[in-house]
This record gives structure tokens, sequence and C-alpha cells, in this order.
């Protein structure tokens, strides 16, 4: 009698369910870590976006405007995009930001998640003393 090598059916059914298991637990940890990299872009350029607001308030003194564009904070049209995110006036494209009038060092920016790139979280924002919140 000829000896058969091979796998039977049970054993191979029992495989792609333990990869199916693993699989499922994978996606969703990966997909965070996704938006995680993506939001890092948009934390970059609020950062540089900061930066400008604090050029504006010392270079203008108390003639700072409140909502200062992008050529007052001294970027072209274009310097603010990015991959995932649009740049843009305050306002206009992913990006918004404002300097109290009372306190002129205190300013807060806020990202809005481009819709269909980003899941989670909404919602990023940015004070002058550096802290970041985000909103789900």
């Amino acid at each position: 009698m000829k000896s058969r090598k091979g796998f039977t059916l049970i054993e191979l059914m029992v495989v792609i369910f333990i990869v199916g298991i693993l699989a499922a637990v994978a996606i969703p940890l990966m997909r965070g870590r996704i938006d995680a990299a993506k939001w890092s872009e948009g934390r970059a350029i609020m950062g540089t976006v900061a930066t400008g607001l604090r050029a504006h308030v010392v270079e203008e003194g108390s003639n700072f405007a409140p909502v200062p564009t992008l050529a007052e904070l001294g970027f072209a049209a274009n310097d603010l995009d990015g991959t995932y995110f649009t740049g843009g006036e305050s306002g206009k494209g992913d990006f918004r930001w404002v300097i109290n009038d009372d306190d002129p060092l205190d300013f807060l920016i806020t990202a809005t998640a481009p819709v269909g790139e980003i899941t989670t979280p909404s919602q990023v924002t940015l004070d002058h003393a550096g802290d970041w919140v985000e909103t789900p």
C-alpha cells in the first residue's frame, strides 16, 4: 500500500481559521497606525504655522492681524500643502488659525481631518503653549 503525504482538509481549515483571526485583529491595529502617520504631517504643518504666527506678532508689534494671511506669515500659496492635508488661507483648507486680540502671543491653530483620508481623530488643535488636543 502506498503512503500518502500531505495535509488533510481539517488541518488546512484550522490553519485558514487561525490566519483569519490574526488578520481580523491586525487590520484595525494597522489602521490606527496609518492614521497616526498621516496626522504627523498635519501636526508638522501646524508647528510651521505656529512659528509663522509668532514671527508675525514679533514683526508687526501691536499692528498684527488677528487672522494673518499666508503672505503675512511668510508663506507662498502652496507652502502648507502636503500629501494628505491642504493648506491655504485660514479656514480655506484643512487648517484655521487665529491670534487673540488681547494677547498677541495667545493663538490657536486647528486642523480638520481630510474627508475620506483619516478616520480618527476628526480634529486636532494646537495652542500657544504647545498643548495638543484631539477631538474624536
